[in-house]
């Protein structure tokens, strides 16, 4: 039975077994490694004093310091790695510098015979020996499933807490208000319902949403932004987002897709085509550099890394330029260091690429290179 339903996956899920792998050539191309020999790497997140964390979807958090891979939290006895699932996204609190706090979500298994999957999102406290300590609960009993489970995590300059949530491939559910599948949330750093959110006493922000995979604020608006995967070949293919998420707005997942509009849904600001599919990832607005402004984003079956450029009024995206297409393989996640060059997560072990045999890596490469050897061209 295990066994039929990863062939349908294969088959169904946007992000499928049609990648062409070619992991292409990358030499002549100016970038380093920063870690290597990781394990389906998902969340980067770099802490105030330079240390990056990151989630491996097995089970466990590690941290990068001085080029040094260090396991930091180890939950591969509690997070269930099946299909798409396991331990996913992760966000340090605005203040990690002094409370420490550590929010992760991640798919878990309430019964095993049989199999119900069910996401959870707990915050951990590092104490002052940089261990991880568990502090508490914010989120469970979200029911998972194989695929579209807990997404990423990310604080808003409201110091709120937001956490997308896939529709667990049922996708009635996005548009059930009572249900927090298909959703992005939003909390406070407790877990509580903030009294200023749009549904009462509900966390639903927004809805419609199919399996959202980014999560980033406009450094100049403040406006909230997402990336999400589009159908699959079950309802169509390709059509990924780019949306600007609005409070209490509906994003139209099952009813709309692509350009497609409707009263009372919103059509996404930018999305791929009718015909070629990202599977988006991750997401970051820069905020140094020459490209100030722009929001990135990495691609999984699109095996690139994409730049998205905005209107006068940044409200409006006017073209998406993508680079190092089919270099290094599927892409996973990317957030700028301090010191301003990117740092990428390669995805090459997650069941669907081909990995090296140093996979899975996290490259750096400085925004001065990718300008150097300029976008990529079909």
């Amino acid at each position: 039975m295990l066994l039929l339903f990863f062939l349908y996956v294969g088959l169904f899920s946007c992000d499928d077994s049609m990648d062409d792998d070619d992991n292409g050539d990358s030499s002549g191309i100016s970038a380093s490694v920063y870690a290597e020999r990781l394990d389906t790497p998902w969340e980067l997140a770099f802490a105030p004093d330079g240390r990056l964390f990151i989630t491996e979807r097995p089970g466990r958090v590690s941290i990068v310091e001085n080029n040094t891979v260090k396991p930091w939290l180890e939950l591969d006895s509690v997070a269930l790695e099946v299909g798409e699932s396991g331990l996913l996204g992760l966000a340090l609190d605005p203040d990690f510098a002094h409370n420490k706090y550590v929010y992760i979500g991640y798919t878990y298994a309430a019964s095993k015979g049989p199999l119900k999957l069910v996401n959870k999102l707990v915050r951990y406290r590092e104490d002052a020996s940089d261990k991880p300590v568990f502090d508490r609960v914010l989120q469970d009993g979200i029911e998972g499933n194989y695929i579209h489970n807990s997404g990423p995590i990310e604080f808003g300059p409201d110091g709120k807490l937001y956490w997308a949530v896939g529709d667990r491939y049922v996708p009635a559910l996005a548009q059930d208000t009572d249900v927090r599948n298909g959703k992005i949330l939003r909390m406070n750093s407790d877990g509580s319902i903030p009294d200023d959110n749009p549904m009462t006493e509900s966390y639903i922000y927004s809805y419609g949403h199919r399996n959202p995979q980014g999560l980033a604020f406009h450094p100049e608006t403040k406006e909230l932004w997402s990336t999400e995967h589009g159908p699959s070949d079950e309802q169509g293919c390709c059509m990924d987002e780019i949306n600007r998420i609005l409070p209490g707005r509906n994003y139209g997942w099952p009813v709309i897709r692509g350009s497609q509009q409707q009263a009372g849904m919103e059509t996404p600001v930018y999305y791929s085509g009718d015909t070629t599919t990202w599977a988006p990832t991750g997401g970051f607005f820069i905020t140094q550099g020459s490209w100030n402004g722009a929001f990135v984003f990495t691609g999984l079956r699109g095996q690139a890394l994409y730049k998205a450029s905005f209107s006068t009024d940044k409200t409006q995206i006017v073209k998406v330029d993508r680079y190092l297409h089919r270099t290094f393989g599927r892409l996973r996640n990317v957030v700028q260091g301090p010191d301003g060059n990117l740092y990428i997560a390669i995805s090459n072990q997650d069941g669907r690429g081909h990995p090296a045999e140093t996979d899975d890596r996290i490259i750096v490469i400085s925004i001065d290179e990718l300008d150097r050897i300029g976008p990529d061209h079909d």
